[in-house]
């Protein structure tokens, strides 16, 4: 009697534990990396429309900023995966 109460127990846990493909970690790098890349289209759009005067100069200087602003994020989020991973190779096994 009492493993099949246990048995019932982990299966009522078991969809509380289990990953959601909706909102898991790779769904969600896959995102930041699809919005990163929309951001790096816009500077190239901006800077095309600054070259044939199409877009005015206060504008491409805020979406370089923009863009700036998230190749650091991009650039400190790299440096947390490779720290993480140096760390992960220090421990003694």
């Amino acid at each position: 009697m009492f493993a099949l109460n246990a048995a019932n127990a982990y299966s009522a846990a078991r969809s509380a534990v289990a990953p959601d493909p909706q909102s898991s970690t790779t769904a969600k790098l896959g995102q930041a990396a699809e919005e990163f890349a929309a951001q790096m289209a816009q500077v190239d759009q901006a800077s095309t429309g600054a070259m044939t005067g199409q877009v005015g100069t206060h504008q491409l200087v805020q979406t370089i900023a923009d863009a700036q602003m998230a190749m650091e994020t991009v650039v400190a989020i790299r440096d947390k995966v490779v720290e993480a991973y140096q760390e992960i190779l220090r421990m003694p096994v």
